[in-house]
């Protein structure tokens, strides 16, 4: 246990009451949340970060999309340099940059190609968004904990691995811990996603079990499709990689699972840059990444998604080292029981 966490400890059990107060007043409608004129999927989980929230956004705007939904997204922009709101996208072209809308956001505008917006206050966002954009579903992202706007759908996504095995004790809750709110907080999701990421698909153990008792439980996982130059923007197929000697850059929650995928596909990982998540870069990052590419003489520069939405405005810098990122994509296990599971939801 580090020093910082050793001293913040005393502050878990207060902060556990606060949130368990909160969700009391909410149960009992003496917090009111507000309705919108749009149907609302929110997509949330239990920790800080990492278990997968940004690419289940994205597998379902693509599914709404499908459907003929008029779908945008509105998220808090995690951050993000500006305030308030802030459109994002209007669907056909980017309105901010990566620091003004943040990097989850950004990256997911520009992969779905949908109007998107940012903004602290959802139940505002919202009718911003529709107002501006006349969007008739919005995907919530990052929200189970922001109860002020009412959803037709509460989504929880939980890394399968972080849900059978992590301790769960009240020192493990923020600010001391990772988690925001306890196992017990799943009872009021409508469907709970078990996130398996790359790993095989596990039995849940028993004493987690009871906490999915009369839920909606499905699992997803990720498939690698391959890389893209970021400057290019030309996507190679993963074999084409195998072997590679690359310098890894990732700034993401849990790199572990970036870290195992390129493995399994053949790339070399022993020379790595790990940052914190959500890594703000500056010059003095691109100069560290240089200098590192150069020393040990990778053949390449491999990031993540998100991390590339930052490092692409250091193009000039980065002109002579080829950077690819790894392209992912969520899958479910059932799909086709998910997407009716969806539907009838949303036609209820």
């Amino acid at each position: 246990m580090n020093f910082l966490r050793f001293i913040l400890l005393p502050f878990a059990p207060v902060y556990g009451f606060i949130i368990r107060l909160r969700n009391l007043f909410f149960d009992k409608n003496i917090f009111k949340a507000v309705q919108v004129k749009s149907k609302i999927i929110s997509v949330g989980n239990l920790t800080v970060g990492g278990s997968g929230k940004t690419p289940m956004v994205i597998y379902l705007v693509e599914f709404l999309k499908s459907f003929n939904k008029k779908v945008g997204v509105l998220s808090r922009g995690y951050g993000r340099s500006s305030i308030g709101y802030l459109l994002v996208s209007d669907g056909t072209k980017m309105l901010s940059t990566v620091d003004q809308s943040g990097d989850e956001m950004y990256h997911t505008a520009s992969e779905t190609k949908v109007p998107a917006a940012v903004c602290e206050r959802r139940v505002q966002g919202a009718k911003r968004l529709i107002k501006d954009t006349g969007v008739d579903t919005i995907v919530l992202d990052d929200a189970f904990q922001h109860r002020w706007i009412k959803r037709d759908i509460d989504l929880l996504i939980i890394e399968q691995n972080f849900f059978n095995k992590y301790d769960m004790f009240v020192h493990n809750h923020l600010p001391a811990g990772i988690m925001r709110e306890g196992f017990d907080s799943i009872s009021r999701a409508d469907v709970i996603i078990l996130n398996r990421k790359f790993s095989d698909k596990e039995e849940i153990i028993p004493k987690r079990k009871v906490f999915l008792k009369d839920k909606k439980v499905f699992t997803s996982y990720y498939k690698a499709i391959g890389f893209v130059d970021v400057a290019k923007n030309i996507e190679y197929s993963i074999k084409e990689f195998d072997g590679q000697k690359g310098l890894i850059v990732s700034g993401i929650a849990n790199p572990e699972s970036f870290l195992k995928v390129l493995k399994q596909s053949g790339v070399e990982v022993d020379n790595q840059i790990i940052f914190r998540d959500h890594k703000e870069y500056t010059l003095k990052e691109v100069q560290r990444i240089r200098k590192e590419f150069y020393a040990t003489n990778s053949h390449s520069v491999i990031t993540t998604e998100k991390d590339a939405v930052k490092l692409i405005k250091y193009s000039i810098e980065f002109d002579d080292i080829d950077i690819f990122y790894l392209k992912i994509k969520l899958c479910m296990d059932e799909e086709e029981s998910f997407k009716q599971y969806l539907i009838n939801k949303l036609n209820d």
